[in-house]
């Protein structure tokens, strides 16, 4: 952290002593979060845009609620770092994202401030009822919040939840933080209808309702003095979330601490199901984030004096980059190819795609299980979707994937972007299970490339097929393979013989392919680049497992039910009896932090793949280099 000084924040350790300050030093409080926030995040790389959004309405909801008795669920968890800071952590920012650090979600583990782990969006409200009646069945007065974004209630989980509350009689606080952000653009006809609320003179006249109204009618003066705020909503007829039995209080500027704390005040004392429309802007207090709050969602680290800068040298290219020149390449060369994103165009690497065939782009919003769906429906009728998600999203629509894709042998190509770990957003985010629940469903297919080039080469392959086919690949670059141009495509279902050696074989499954190829010329081991989980190369499998005395699988996934348990399952199907070290992610849900750290505790790295093959084959190895000697 820099040496600036925070005199007010730093007397903050707690909620309780956020309470105990005067309300007229709450804006001085807020500014000064503000002003860390930038400063703690420029260092450690992080959200800023939205976590800029929300520091009035963190303050608000800490001044006017009683954390932790009363509870507080963040969706998706994005905008919590003004939370954290005021619960007890802010010495501990520097330590964000990284190993063994802070979370940059919220995480029940972490602190009794946060209630609800999230990083997934539209769960807030669901956990949120679920303690309010918990609370009432257990007998206890306490008050529950969820925070959710305009982009996160574009999802149907959110809207069970709200089907739900509405009837069930319980007091819940559901606050919409309205920023009109999601990660990118939020789409879709809510989106629509929240922006007609707020437009032209509708926000102007909401935002002076309550002086409006008292003004016009100083007899109810009294009558509103508690509900002044609450006044604004008269301006609102018959909403949405009215009509779900929420009392709907609202719009209010989120920025505005004077409107912010007596309308949480006033919400304390009334019954039932509540919705508080709050409007912010992401990016708040600075300037260059509000003016590009997509570039600054989640930066890495720079200077605030100057802001997000290119860098020096051109970086390597990413698989998310592989991808999106792929995808425009062949919708150039098929027509039929159309481009789905459930609201991660960006980071699907999708904006190109949107610019050269905006009618064959489609941002569904935060609807994983819509987007596959609907890909469906599109491959019926003879067009070829491809769905860019990554892979912690698909966990979300796996009956979508069984029921409407697979079920019906539908050719849509899955992009799964982010296979694997994933660094700083730690186990919410990390792409672990994809292999394990993917080669279990008939008529799937799943292809792991090893690198740049073979990505572009089993994307074009996948394509091909008249069946469903999914493409893993990590965040970020890999060996630095460059990608050769056109649309050649690779063998369906067949590996690739990478070394040859003696005793031992490497099988790799995707990008540990070098690695394992680095310790093979420790070991003198054979490596073979599977490239398919599934269709498995049997004829090549069978072919190394009766040349070796031993196997080893190595994979970027769940090592439970993973490519190395096909390979056992190939093996045993063929009554083939071979020893077989599977590698893999270890049963265990995986923390923050650097990649190839977190690789090298998993033993994954070329050091580990290679102490782990001599350990449990050691014997076998210096058989292995006597062979390669004598026939030298």
């Amino acid at each position: 952290m820099s040496n600036t000084v925070y005199p007010l924040l730093q007397t903050i350790n707690d909620p309780a002593d956020l309470r105990r300050l005067p309300r007229a030093q709450l804006e001085l409080l807020a500014d000064e979060l503000r002003a860390y926030l930038l400063d703690s995040v420029s260092q450690t790389g992080g959200h800023l845009s939205s976590n800029l959004g929300t520091v009035e309405l963190t303050v608000a909801l800490h001044y006017v609620f009683n954390a932790p008795s009363d509870r507080m669920v963040w969706d998706v968890g994005h905008q919590t770092y003004p939370h954290k800071i005021l619960t007890g952590r802010r010495d501990r920012m520097g330590s964000l994202r990284q190993f063994g650090g802070l979370s940059g979600f919220p995480q029940r583990a972490e602190s009794e401030y946060d209630d609800f782990g999230t990083a997934h969006s539209s769960t807030s409200i669901s956990a949120a009822l679920g303690m309010a009646l918990a609370a009432r069945i257990k007998g206890e007065e306490r008050h529950v919040i969820a925070v959710i974004g305009d982009g996160a209630l574009t999802a149907g989980m959110a809207f069970e939840a709200l089907n739900n509350a509405g009837v069930a009689d319980t007091n819940l606080l559901v606050i919409l933080n309205d920023n009109d952000m999601s990660i990118s653009p939020p789409v879709g006809a809510l989106n629509r209808y929240l922006a007609k609320l707020l437009s032209g003179q509708f926000y102007a006249a909401a935002k002076n309702a309550g002086k409006t109204v008292l003004k016009g009618a100083p007899p109810l003066f009294e009558l509103a003095k508690r509900i002044e705020e609450h006044a604004k909503g008269m301006v609102v007829p018959a909403t949405l979330f009215e009509k779900f039995g929420f009392n709907y209080i609202g719009p209010i500027d989120g920025h505005d601490l004077d409107s912010l704390i007596p309308t949480l005040e006033n919400i304390k004392h009334l019954k039932g199901p509540q919705f508080l429309h709050v409007v912010t802007k992401k990016g708040q207090g600075y300037k260059l984030a509000e003016a590009d709050p997509v570039a600054y969602h989640g930066p890495g680290k720079f200077d605030p004096m100057i802001g997000l800068q290119q860098p020096s040298t051109p970086p390597k290219l990413t698989f998310t980059q592989v991808f999106g020149e792929w995808l425009c390449d062949m919708a150039a060369r098929d027509v039929r190819l159309v481009g789905i994103t459930p609201a991660m165009r960006e980071g699907s690497g999708m904006v190109e795609f949107e610019k050269q065939f905006p009618q064959r782009y489609f941002d569904v919003g935060i609807a994983e299980q819509h987007a596959v769906t609907f890909a469906a429906g599109l491959a019926c009728e003879g067009l070829k979707p491809v769905v860019a998600i990554y892979s912690t999203f698909l966990q979300r629509a796996y009956d979508q994937l069984v029921h409407d894709v697979a079920l019906q042998n539908l050719p849509v190509v899955f992009a799964l972007d982010r296979a694997g770990l994933v660094g700083a957003d730690g186990a919410t985010h990390a792409g672990a299970y994809d292999i394990a629940f993917l080669r279990c469903i008939p008529n799937m297919s799943l292809a792991c490339p090893a690198d740049e080039n073979e990505c572009r080469q089993l994307l074009t392959c996948a394509f091909e097929q008249n069946h469903p086919v999914a493409v893993r690949y990590p965040r970020g670059s890999g060996a630095g393979v460059a990608v050769q141009g056109g649309l050649e495509s690779l063998p369906f279902g067949k590996g690739q013989l990478k070394r040859l050696g003696k005793g031992i074989a490497i099988l790799a499954f995707g990008t540990l392919l070098y690695p394992a190829l680095v310790a093979a010329e420790a070991l003198g081991a054979t490596v073979v680049n599977m490239r398919w989980v599934k269709p498995l190369d049997t004829e090549l499998l069978l072919k190394i497992a009766a040349e070796h005395e031993a196997l080893v699988s190595v994979e970027e996934g769940a090592v439970m039910g993973g490519a190395g348990s096909a390979v056992s399952e190939a093996l045993q199907a063929a009554g083939m009896v071979k020893p077989l070290l599977q590698l893999g992610l270890r049963d265990e849900f995986i923390e923050h932090g650097d990649v190839s750290k977190l690789l090298s505790l998993q033993g994954l790295d070329a050091k580990g793949i290679e102490a782990s093959i001599r350990q449990r084959f050691g014997p076998l190895i210096e058989s292995g280099r006597a062979a390669l000697k004598a026939v030298a």
